[in-house]
C-alpha cells in the first residue's frame, strides 16, 4: 500500500476518533469529570443500530452504498446512546455528592455495567452489520488507495456532524450558553443561565456523537462488546493532546491520533529500508513500529507534545 493509501485509511479512522473525542471533551468541559463510560456509550450506539437495521432492513434505496435503513439505524443509535447517558446522569451521577474523582470512579463502574448488559444480550463474539461489502473505488486503485463508498460515507457523515456542532456552538443561544458554562460555570449560573439544562443538553450532544462514532466504528471494523472500551484510551489521548476541555482541540487531537495509528505500518516499512546500525537495533525498531503497537506510538507522541506544550494543542499556554 502506498502512503496515499495509509493516509486515506487514516482519514476514515480519524473521523471516528474525532466523533468520540468531541463528545468526551464536551462532557469534561461542562460536567467537569472524565467519563470512563464514554467508550461503552459508543458500543451502545453501535449495537442499537445493529438491532434497528436488522428490524427495518434496507428500506429500498442506498446512499454511498449504504441502505436507507442504515441511516435510520444510525439516528436511532444516536438517540438511544443519548437517552442512556442522560438517564445515567439523572439517576446516578447527579444524586451523588462527590467530587470529580468520585464521579470518574463511578463512571468506571457504569462502563462495566453497560458492557455486561451488552455481552449478556449479544454474547462476546464479533458481529457485523448485514450490509454487503463493496469493492474499492476503482479510480483510486492506481494510486494505491483502497477505500470503498462506505468509507466515504463515514468521512462525509462525520464532516456533517462536526459542521453541525460548530454551527450550534458558534451561532445558537444554546452554544453560547455552553461556551459560557465551560469558561466559568459559577459566573454562568449567577448570570441567569439555567446550568442544569445546559448540562443536560451537553450529555445529549456528547453521547449522541459517541453513539454515531460507535456505529461508524462497527461499519469500519466489527462490533463486539469491548469495541468502545478498546478505543477509549486512544480517545483520551486525542482529548489530552488537543487540550482537555477544548472541543476544537479534541478535533485536532482526534485527527492526529487517528492518522498516527493508521500510518504506523508505513513507518515500519520506512524503518526496514533505512540502513540502521547494528542488526539487533533494526530488528527492535521494526518489531516496535507495527500495527500492534500503534496505540503505544500514539501515546508516545502525545507525551512528547505535552512535554513541549503541557496544555495541549489548543489549550492555553503553560504558566
Amino acid at each position: 500500500m502506498t502512503v496515499l493509501g495509509y493516509l486515506a485509511n487514516g482519514l476514515v479512522f480519524s473521523s471516528i476518533i474525532v466523533l468520540g473525542s468531541i463528545g468526551l471533551s464536551l462532557v469534561y468541559s461542562i460536567a467537569d469529570f472524565a467519563n470512563f463510560a464514554h467508550g461503552d456509550t459508543m458500543t451502545i450506539g453501535a449495537y442499537t443500530a445493529l438491532v434497528t437495521f436488522g428490524a427495518v432492513g434496507g428500506l429500498g434505496g442506498a446512499v454511498l452504498g449504504l441502505p436507507y435503513g442504515f441511516f435510520l439505524a444510525l439516528v436511532v443509535g444516536i438517540a438511544v446512546a443519548a437517552i442512556v447517558a442522560v438517564g445515567t446522569e439523572k439517576l446516578i451521577y447527579e444524586p451523588l455528592d462527590v467530587d470529580s474523582i468520585g464521579l470518574l470512579i463511578t463512571s468506571i463502574g457504569i462502563a462495566f455495567i453497560y458492557r455486561a448488559v451488552i455481552q449478556i444480550r449479544f454474547g462476546s463474539d464479533f458481529t457485523r452489520f448485514g450490509i454487503q461489502s463493496l469493492r474499492p473505488i476503482e479510480t483510486l486503485l492506481p494510486y494505491g488507495v483502497r477505500v470503498t463508498l462506505h468509507d466515504v460515507a463515514i468521512v462525509a457523515s462525520a464532516v456533517v456532524l462536526v459542521a453541525g456542532l460548530h454551527v450550534l456552538l458558534q451561532y445558537t443561544d444554546l452554544g453560547r450558553k455552553m461556551r459560557a458554562m465551560a469558561d466559568n460555570p459559577d459566573l454562568a449560573r449567577v448570570s441567569g443561565i439555567r446550568t442544569k439544562r445546559v448540562k443536560l443538553w451537553t450529555w445529549v450532544i456528547g453521547a449522541g456523537l459517541a453513539g454515531a462514532g460507535g456505529v461508524f466504528l462497527g461499519l469500519f471494523n466489527q462490533l463486539s462488546p469491548r469495541m468502545g472500551f478498546n478505543l477509549l484510551l486512544v480517545i483520551f489521548a486525542a482529548v489530552i493532546l488537543g487540550g482537555i476541555g477544548s472541543v476544537y482541540g479534541a478535533m485536532a487531537g482526534g485527527f492526529l491520533i487517528g492518522m498516527i495509528t493508521q500510518l504506523t505500518p508505513f513507518f515500519s516499512n520506512v524503518v526496514e529500508a533505512l540502513p540502521i546500525g547494528p542488526g539487533w537495533l533494526a530488528t527492535l525498531l521494526e518489531n516496535l513500529i507495527t500495527i500492534e503497537y500503534a496505540n503505544a506510538i500514539a501515546f508516545v507522541i502525545m507525551v512528547v507534545v505535552l512535554l513541549i506544550r503541557p496544555n495541549g494543542i489548543a489549550g492555553e499556554g503553560a504558566t
